[in-house]
């Protein structure tokens, strides 16, 4: 081997004793650490959002370095999948002008919310989910789970967000254009809360992109690598990953990758201490 090499004997041997190199030595701590991370995270989590935690835990390295080791560990975040549409707008209800026209930074809680629903498959039948999120904090606020897909699903999100929330009258409430937000319960139901209805234009699914986008997430990082034999196991789980993982844990990158409640209150604690 040495005469291929065209090295010394004694400089094989030399080489082969050699103590790991310092930055060796990092490498093997931080390829640990990324395993931790992905684990705890079941493989949520790519390069950006690993490497924002362990700077955070102060390890000194730049993002380029994560996905280089990622790539040799063979870790990669969970890819996402073509997102499909529940909606209905097949209707001769009334609709509502975009009020949001997808305005998606707020400086301030509680002043646009956003809402869609999905569904989810279980050997029972469907699961349908609604949701209520503030586009302040991207923060679930409000949900709801049911067998159908009908005006008091989002009448249930809706209330639950209400109740959490108490927001002051004028709040924008943003969804697509289906029967369940354009019935006249629902509305009235907004009425009765000081809320402005907005809807999105007819087939464009970028005017409700924030909601769209929470569900794309959701179904990748839960639903698709799950399979369900009834609506409670679902429930519970879905219960658990808004409640317990999104909410509070879960980088965000429109946050500056913190959670949700994490981004309100810090945004608290800076407004006190002004």
């Amino acid at each position: 081997m040495c005469q291929v090499l065209e090295a010394s004997r004694s400089g094989y041997y030399e080489w082969l004793n050699r103590e790991p190199s310092q930055r060796q030595l990092e490498n093997e701590e931080l390829k640990a650490k990324i395993t931790e991370i992905y684990k705890q995270h079941s493989g949520r989590y790519g390069s950006p959002r690993i490497h924002r935690q362990l700077v955070e835990e102060g390890y000194n390295c730049n993002i380029k370095r994560v996905a280089r080791l990622m790539s040799v560990m063979g870790l990669k975040a969970i890819q996402k999948r073509k997102f499909k549409k529940t909606t209905d707008s097949n209707h001769n209800l009334p609709l509502q002008d975009n009020l949001l026209n997808r305005e998606f930074d707020v400086i301030q809680p509680n002043k646009v919310w956003v809402s869609d629903i999905t569904y989810i498959p279980t050997d029972e039948g469907w699961l349908y989910l609604a949701t209520v999120i503030d586009l302040y904090s991207r923060k679930v606020v409000g949900w709801s789970m049911n067998k159908r897909m009908t005006r008091q699903l989002v009448i249930d999100a809706l209330n639950m967000a209400t109740k959490n929330r108490k927001p002051e009258k004028g709040l924008i409430f943003h969804s697509d254009r289906g029967s369940q937000y354009a019935s006249h319960d629902f509305q009235k139901e907004l009425w009765k809360n000081g809320m402005r209805s907005s809807m999105s234009r007819k087939g464009d699914c970028w005017d409700n992109a924030v909601a769209e986008s929470f569900f794309s997430t959701l179904k990748t990082e839960l639903i698709y690598r799950k399979k369900y034999k009834n609506r409670n196991q679902a429930r519970q789980d879905i219960f658990q990953y808004i409640e317990i993982y999104y909410n509070k844990i879960r980088m965000h990158s429109t946050l500056d990758y913190k959670s949700p409640e994490n981004y309100e209150n810090e945004r608290k604690t800076s407004k006190l201490c002004v």
